[in-house]
């Protein structure tokens, strides 16, 4: 901050405490309005996983019924129609688990909820506005 302009060395204290006012509001809503699109964002990835989760609860569930129908046949006709059934149930608990992973990560990617880059933004502000105000008080 080396550089002043003819206009802030003339200004009042008054219209300079306005100005920081005016300033130090659009900082403020800026940094809300991040943190808005920063959780929304959040939000998304969060109910997609949610969303994935209980596909994969739902596929396990076919899983379930398609193991009770290979015990079934395997009991009833030990034949062959039980290995067919049998693989269907290995590829319902197959696409459960990787539905169950997927959905697992976007959840994990949602978490914690909070908008860490306005967060840190809002530090580096204040953390410049401090090293101004000491540089203004040393000079």
């Amino acid at each position: 901050m080396t550089h002043i302009d003819a206009r802030t060395e003339q200004a009042s204290t008054a219209e300079l405490v306005s100005r920081l006012s005016e300033q130090v509001s659009t900082l403020v809503r800026d940094e809300l309005a991040l943190a808005r699109i920063e959780m929304m964002e959040k939000g998304k990835r969060a109910g997609k996983g949610a969303g994935l989760l209980g596909g994969a609860g739902v596929i396990a569930s076919y899983g379930l019924g398609a193991l009770f129908v290979t015990a079934g046949a395997a009991l009833a006709l030990v034949m062959p129609v039980w290995a067919a059934a049998l693989i269907v149930t290995v590829v319902l608990f197959a696409a459960a688990g990787v539905a169950a992973l997927i959905g697992k990560k976007e959840v994990q990617g949602a978490v914690p909820p909070t908008p860490e880059a306005a967060m840190a933004s809002g530090r580096r502000d204040v953390d410049t506005l401090m090293t101004a105000a000491r540089q203004g008080r040393q000079s």
